[in-house]
């Protein structure tokens, strides 16, 4: 038997037969072995390689039917602890993650969908998914009808043909903040036998636990509230139903789109404090919503908790707990209006995306929904007019993002 000393534990560490003085230092570099102290880390360790030892052929398979680790693209440990995690929250069959929420969504269409098939999606939607179904699934014959975001599910079932395929939703929905009924639109995906799928990033699962309603997928960019520090791109797809979980798990293999091990950690580490996290947000952006309905400057306000937003009823049925940190503000003189007050804010910060502990801002008409995705036309006809400003609260004390806003609104020319 050879001994390697381990600096670490005082003490040698036996090893199986191998004589290391024999070895080159090109070998020796290259054959480290992880020693097992006998204890368990209470974090786990991020597991980088990209393929797994096995002893005999005949093992391929077997691992591989046994959802054991072959080669990361098919999967890895770090992965598969985040997905549990997030299968807990979420209450589902299963879940699986992915290297950004848009690959999360495009491998669920690509998965479920087929050329002749059709699909039922709200307007407005999140810009790329919008980007998705309306112009690249259409080169492959996939058709997409749309209804007004914040409809009754009534809208829906009457836009149902022979071959609808599946029937997609947002709520709180992009960037407009209108609501889904969760529970109707799941009775109607079952009750007609079409597959229901609902983007609930905007409430993270504390806020809204949607497969409860009956929905088969539900899915979250895990970049915003789930990680939650703006230093991760990853999605994820929750599933009512283990066969449709199967299926995804196969199709994610051959997209290459699985999550990484070092994405897999941070994600894991960002969902262990969401329930602390969510609170706040929720309270800062309640009291910001109130300050900014109140101002001169601004034509109106939609966020989820206040008692304006035309579906609060619903908000408070199905947002289980709070109504999330995100809300939307029309700023008074159209384009030069929006674009005043987000380039002049301070402490919140001009970015996209969401769900981090700093207040970001962003202007829909020029930025996310902006002219490289819709046209005028397609964006008078979501409702996402020029003075439209989307705000991610964060954590910051909300006093001082109040006293912020009010600084920048002072730029607002009418």
């Amino acid at each position: 038997m050879s001994q390697l000393w381990n600096p670490a534990r005082s003490e040698l560490e036996t090893l199986p037969d191998i004589d290391f003085s024999s070895l080159s230092i090109d070998t020796l570099a290259t054959s480290t072995r992880f020693i097992n102290p006998g204890t368990e880390p209470l974090v786990a360790p991020i597991t980088h390689s990209s393929t797994y030892k096995i002893k005999n052929v005949d093992d391929y398979l077997r691992i591989l039917q046994e959802s054991g680790y072959i080669y990361g693209r098919l999967g890895n440990p770090n992965s598969d602890a985040v997905e549990c995690a997030i299968n807990a929250l979420e209450g589902g069959a299963g879940t699986l993650v992915f290297t950004s929420g848009m690959a999360a969504i495009s491998s669920a269409l690509i998965c479920f969908l087929q050329a002749g098939d059709h699909v039922i999606c709200q307007n407005p939607v999140y810009s790329a998914t919008f980007d998705m179904l309306d112009k690249i699934l259409k080169k492959f014959g996939v058709e997409t009808s749309w209804v007004p975001a914040g409809s009754d599910v009534d809208v829906y079932a009457q836009s149902i043909r022979p071959n609808t395929k599946l029937l997609y939703g947002e709520t709180p929905c992009n960037p407009m903040m209108n609501l889904l009924n969760l529970e109707e639109f799941g009775k109607l995906g079952q009750s007609r036998a079409i597959m229901t799928m609902v983007d609930s990033t905007f409430a993270s699962p504390f806020c809204q636990p949607t497969i409860k309603f009956g929905i088969d997928i539900s899915m979250h960019s895990c970049t915003k509230y789930l990680g939650g520090h703006s230093d991760l791109t990853a999605g994820c797809l929750t599933f009512r139903e283990v066969k449709n979980w199967k299926l995804m798990k196969r199709y994610q293999s051959s997209l290459g789109v699985q999550l990484s091990p070092h994405d897999g950690s941070l994600l894991l580490r960002g969902i262990k404090t969401i329930h602390v996290r969510m609170p706040r947000h929720c309270i800062n952006a309640q009291k910001v919503a109130e300050f900014l309905e109140g101002h001169p400057k601004v034509s109106y306000v939609m966020y989820p908790g206040l008692k304006s937003h035309p579906q609060h009823d619903l908000a408070k049925q199905q947002m289980t707990r709070v109504f999330s940190g995100m809300l939307v503000v029309e700023i008074k003189g159209g384009i030069h209006g929006g674009k005043a007050f987000v380039e002049n804010v301070r402490l919140g910060q001009l970015a996209v995306s969401l769900g981090g502990v700093e207040t970001l801002l962003q202007h829909p008409a020029t930025m996310t929904h902006g002219p490289m995705i819709m046209s005028d036309a397609e964006r008078k006809k979501a409702g996402i007019t020029d003075g439209l400003v989307r705000i991610s609260v964060g954590l910051e004390d909300p006093d001082d993002l109040i006293r912020d806003f009010t600084q920048a609104l002072e730029h607002v020319k009418l």
